[in-house]
């Protein structure tokens, strides 16, 4: 009995061999990491639930990306390709299984091509958001990218193919994207629209083409890698103002929401407009106060109120754009304060001569109280309003800091990796009809499970079309705490499934949801799971991942052979 055991496990190895070998001939030796040290920083986790993969291979081009596809294939090996590995809070660069490929696409980093008349970029996948941003200056051009909170170093198609938004007029941005270039399980290249027509003029101006719309199966998906896509860019606007509102009472928002609703549904508000809690502005800048917190996982209410006053923040924080002329920015903030006008809410407008004011003034006021909050609130305004024009920002990253034991690291917001900082973080992200009343019933089914399982409720509702809010409810956790990591996964799995049964369902999740996608068997999933037959009969691309039944026998398999560490 010995003796096949030790056969098989040479068979084994010689398999493995075989592999790294045919991956290393289609990438180059340089570009392949076995070593224990890249293994274990890819397979980190700001939820914790580490998945270390089997080698990381960092394919150049497109047609790399093709032979590593197909040795996968002649070897039966699995792949899991990552833009830049930067998914936080939903499974960072981790699979949704353990061994597999992965193939981290961040060396593809090329803006092909940016057509300054008709506003559009063609860019690869470790495109990030910093790149672009700096590349459309550095040019002079009079366009601007969307961009999100995430982070400058983030890779713009990994978040795109997620179906994430930012802040701009292109906020929903897989609604401004047009033309794929994909790699297929079997090695084939796929090209969406009109792109697989020669000399096709209109490729990355019609998203459609003609014939069966296909790029929606390539975002949130395991049924191609993508390698290329063109995206459109917003040109300049004359005049931009950011507003905020300030909502003090808790259940003032509903109000709040039904009467911005008509401005989103009408055009006078183009931009994603984001609404936070107050945790969202005490957070920016500093960790959980462990010293006054009295060994408490969650703010005192006392506490939280003399931070928020502190701040200078309401119990909610309303934050937008208008964009336009002088003349349509002034007539959309009328429009603002009218609708305003019935509700508690406060508002007021940002633009750079208002902010640089705001900073003269916060200098004179020197280290005193107020000096100070009036300086934070103007490099918050600042931050905001660079992201409205397509500048990046990492401050927005504070949140995933609240509960990481020791302060926010010294170069914080610069290269900010909250997975690589041991922040622990996990984001459940429903979507609820722009109601009042939904956005309150949301809140009162959330917040006694946070408040249950001794975790603050960090909450942001935006409003990323007409007529649907996006949330991100936000647990922070120390993932140096194995019991309060415990705590967190439990809150996670309390949460998540009360807001699927109340009918919020999330527009995306983590990979360690992936099976409970599919609880009622429903002919939707069977259908995907016909379409990814067709395509990728072996499952070499991203075996789970948004595959609930494929999801489902990993999680079994992880949970008999104990491969996921710290978790048990």
């Amino acid at each position: 009995m010995l003796d096949i055991v030790d056969d098989e496990l040479e068979q084994c190895a010689a398999r493995r061999l075989a592999l790294l070998a045919a991956v290393r001939a289609a990438v180059g030796a340089d570009h392949v990491q076995t070593d224990g040290m890249t293994l274990e920083r890819y397979g980190r986790s700001t939820a914790a639930r580490s998945m270390r993969p089997l080698a990381v291979a960092r394919p150049a081009s497109h047609e790399e990306v093709v032979a590593l596809v197909t040795v996968a294939a002649a070897h039966g090996c699995p792949v899991y390709p990552v833009s830049s590995g930067k998914n936080w809070g939903y499974g960072d660069a981790c699979a949704v299984g353990p061994g597999q490929l992965l193939i981290d696409l961040s060396r593809m980093n090329r803006i092909v091509h940016v057509d300054a008349e008709l506003a559009y970029a063609v860019i690869e996948p470790g495109v990030t958001q910093q790149q672009l941003s700096a590349h459309l200056r550095e040019r002079g051009l009079a366009l601007w990218m969307d961009c999100t909170g995430a982070g400058p170093d983030t890779s713009l198609m990994g978040n795109i193919l997620e179906r994430g938004f930012g802040h701009s007029p292109y906020g929903n941005r897989l609604q401004h994207v047009s033309g794929m270039r994909v790699v297929l399980a079997n090695g084939e290249t796929l090209h969406t629209g009109f792109g697989h027509y020669q000399g096709a003029r209109a490729t990355h101006l019609f998203p459609y083409g003609v014939g069966p719309f296909l790029d929606g199966l390539f975002t949130q998906s395991n049924l191609g890698i993508v390698t290329e896509l063109g995206m459109w860019l917003m040109p300049a606007a004359a005049c931009v103002q950011h507003f905020l509102c300030s909502v003090e009472a808790p259940d003032g928002i509903g109000a709040v929401v039904d009467a911005l609703r008509p401005l989103r549904m009408d055009g006078t508000l183009r931009s994603i407009v984001h609404i936070g809690n107050d945790l969202r502005v005490i957070s920016g800048g500093r960790v959980f106060p462990r010293a006054l917190a009295g060994g408490m996982s969650r703010l005192p209410e006392a506490l939280r109120t003399q931070m928020r006053e502190a701040a200078g923040a309401g119990a909610w924080t309303v934050s937008g754009a208008l964009y336009g002329s002088a003349a349509q920015v002034a007539a959309a903030r009328a429009a603002v304060r009218q609708a305003l006008r019935p509700t508690r809410a406060r508002v007021r407008f940002l633009d750079e001569r208002k902010l640089a004011l705001a900073a003269l003034a916060g200098r004179l006021l020197g280290d005193c109280g107020p000096g100070r909050r009036l300086r934070a609130q103007v490099a918050l305004g600042e931050a905001l309003l660079g992201m409205n024009c397509g500048v990046p920002n990492g401050r927005f990253l504070a949140g995933a800091y609240w509960r990481r034991r020791g302060a926010l690291p010294p170069s914080f917001p610069d290269g900010a990796d909250p997975a690589r900082d041991q922040c622990g973080m996990l984001w459940i992200s429903p979507i609820l009809p722009m109601r009042g009343a939904d956005v309150l019933a949301l809140h009162a089914l959330a917040e006694p499970l946070f408040r249950e399982h001794g975790f603050d409720l960090f909450v942001t509702f935006s409003m990323i079309n007409e007529r649907a809010l996006g949330a991100v409810l936000t647990i922070t956790f120390d993932k140096q705490d194995d019991e309060e990591t415990r705590r967190a996964q439990a809150c996670y799995r309390a949460v998540f499934d009360a807001v699927m049964a109340a009918g919020y369902l999330p527009y995306r999740v983590g990979n360690q949801s992936m099976a409970a996608l599919d609880p009622q068997q429903d002919s939707y999933w069977k259908t995907v799971a016909r379409i990814r037959g067709a395509l990728d009969p072996a499952g070499i691309i991203a075996p789970g991942r948004y595959e609930p039944a494929v999801a489902q026998n990993l999680s079994l398999q992880l949970q008999s052979n104990a491969f996921v560490t710290g978790t048990r």
